[in-house]
């Protein structure tokens, strides 16, 4: 249970509108059970009256009275249940913006060497299943079972009023009923639900990563085998969920039986009272139609408690996760942001990336570029001025200001970072471009599209900027994504500039167009450019290989 304490808390903050969506499903329930009870006592009621009427005797009987509460709990059910629908499923939909926003926000304060841990479908999926598993928590699992209670204690108290012996022993039942379809239903759909919710995370992982690279496994003939495996690990997935529903079934029809047999018994027990004197014909009848009416609120319990150890897993993993803290801390009193905007490594190792004692200084206002080999440690060096990641030995500086004494969003304001994988959203090229500067204006974003040799090309689109990416900006070639992005660097307008192969994908033409177009607006900016080659790189102050940058190298 204490997994479900985060998100129980959660969902507390939301608390008034759970008693009124509970309350609704309570008096959903109540009106059913007043409406069958009460209409049984007014039939039985008006044949024992007729034939009383029919044997000579003069009687009285109030046809109104009972009609109307007839009536009265006919609408307030139907009412109660459409308001509970859409007042619950309001509230659920809130809940959901809830959890989502509070694990994502968990998310988005993590690095990058952290978020490497899991696979993106991974972090996809617990965005999506996992959140959708816990999203229930309150309609299926907390008021659910509350509702059933009150009804078990409301239908009890009404027998005690006629029959006290009967009501405890028919309130025994039930609550013994409602422990089975919880707390048993629980225990015995606990590994299965749980298992389920780890496959479907496998499944889904398998899924997507197959479907990225479908061009490579048919390339290399591997496809078809890819396939059975994920057509073997559906089987056991769904072997698993057969057996689930099957537990589920054995659930569903205990409640119908239990329910069955407390309406039984509470028959023979008013049958017995009504031979002996104590009940009359119409409460006899009214007891067993108020216990039949409680089956609607024990109905749901088995499906939904049968679920409870997925619930249990999607809310573990998903505490493991917000649990993760970032390698990347902020300073608890940052240092004021230097005058100077110079750049120095001094000393730096980065383990994983191979880089030992790296010194370099790259003086405010001046550019420098550096080439070498893919897999050398250039991008390491662009996301250590970045600061997406920190050294493992020596620091970085600005000026003569530890990089790690200064606020991490301040400094992130003062980049102007093109990375080597262009990143475009599903989005408008408008949206994508605003994202360097959320503030641009039209005239802005088309200045900007001029600069990368764009503009032309987004003119003669039906929707202009407007104009749809794609998902991962798959609606444009490679030289039109990476311009973008170039051009969401440029509208930035940062005075520290990282560019990491900034022409990749662009032909020589198109390449020198851009180069003359941006060079006035590089001039006076701390400049880092990487790449392989100087010639596919913007003019520079200094040119290094990247090899001369490790001592003993």
């Amino acid at each position: 249970m204490s997994e479900l304490q985060p998100w129980l808390q959660l969902i507390g903050q939301r608390r008034g509108r759970l008693w009124v969506g509970g309350l609704l499903l309570a008096l959903t329930l109540f009106s059913a059970v007043g409406l069958l009870a009460l209409s049984g006592w007014f039939i039985t009621a008006t044949g024992v009256t007729a034939l009383l009427w029919a044997a000579g005797q003069r009687v009285m009987f109030d046809v109104y009275m009972p009609g109307g509460g007839i009536r009265f709990f006919a609408l307030t059910r139907t009412v109660a249940r459409y308001g509970e629908r859409v007042f619950n499923h309001n509230t659920v939909l809130g809940l959901l913006a809830d959890l989502r926003g509070r694990h994502f926000a968990a998310l988005a304060r993590l690095d990058g060497a952290t978020l490497a841990r899991l696979r993106a479908a991974q972090w996809l999926n617990r965005l999506t299943a996992d959140i959708d598993t816990l999203d229930t928590l309150y309609l299926r699992l907390l008021a659910p079972p509350l509702v059933a209670l009150l009804g078990i204690l409301l239908v009890c108290g009404l027998i005690a009023v006629f029959q006290l012996s009967l009501a405890l022993l028919v309130g025994l039942l039930l609550l013994g009923l409602l422990l089975a379809l919880t707390l048993g239903m629980a225990v015995i759909g606990l590994r299965l639900s749980a298992s389920r919710v780890e496959q479907l995370d496998g499944l889904r992982v398998q899924a997507i990563e197959q479907l990225q690279g479908l061009a490579e496994l048919s390339a290399a003939g591997t496809l078809q085998g890819h396939r059975q495996q994920l057509l073997e690990h559906s089987r056991r997935m769904l072997d698993d969920q057969l057996a689930l529903q099957g537990r589920i079934a054995l659930g569903q029809a205990l409640a119908i039986l239990g329910i069955l047999g407390a309406v039984v018994l509470g028959l023979s027990g008013a049958m017995q009272a009504h031979a002996a004197g104590l009940l009359s014909g119409p409460v006899m009848v009214m007891i067993p139609l108020a216990l039949m009416a409680l089956s609607e609120g024990f109905a749901g319990l088995p499906a939904a408690f049968a679920q409870y150890g997925g619930t249990l897993a999607a809310a573990r993993r998903l505490n493991e996760q917000t649990a993760m803290s970032s390698t990347i801390m902020e300073a608890e009193l940052p240092a004021a942001l230097p005058a100077s905007l110079a750049l120095r490594w001094e000393g730096v190792s980065v383990l994983h990336a191979g880089l030992k004692g790296l010194d370099l200084t790259i003086e405010e206002g001046k550019s420098l570029t550096v080439i070498g080999p893919s897999g050398c440690g250039k991008s390491t060096l662009a996301a250590l001025a970045a600061r997406l990641i920190d050294p493992d030995a020596g620091r970085l500086l600005i000026d003569d200001t530890p990089l790690q004494a200064v606020s991490l969003t301040q400094w992130r304001a003062q980049i102007g970072y093109l990375t080597q994988h262009t990143e475009l959203l599903h989005d408008s090229i408008a949206s994508n471009l605003l994202l360097g500067n959320p503030r641009a204006s039209d005239e802005q974003l088309w200045q900007a599209l001029e600069m990368v040799d764009l503009a032309e090309l987004v003119r003669s689109l039906p929707a202009g900027i407007n104009t749809w990416v794609g998902e991962s900006g798959k609606q444009f070639s490679g030289g039109e994504g990476r311009r973008l992005a170039l051009a969401r660097v440029l509208l930035k307008d940062a005075p520290v500039l990282i560019l990491d192969e900034p022409f990749s994908g662009l032909d020589a033409a198109t390449r020198q167009r851009i180069m003359t177009r941006i060079e006035p607006w590089l001039a006076g900016r701390t400049a880092l450019y990487l790449g392989h080659e100087a010639a596919l790189l913007p003019p520079a102050d200094r040119l290094l290989p990247f090899h001369q940058l490790q001592p003993g190298t």
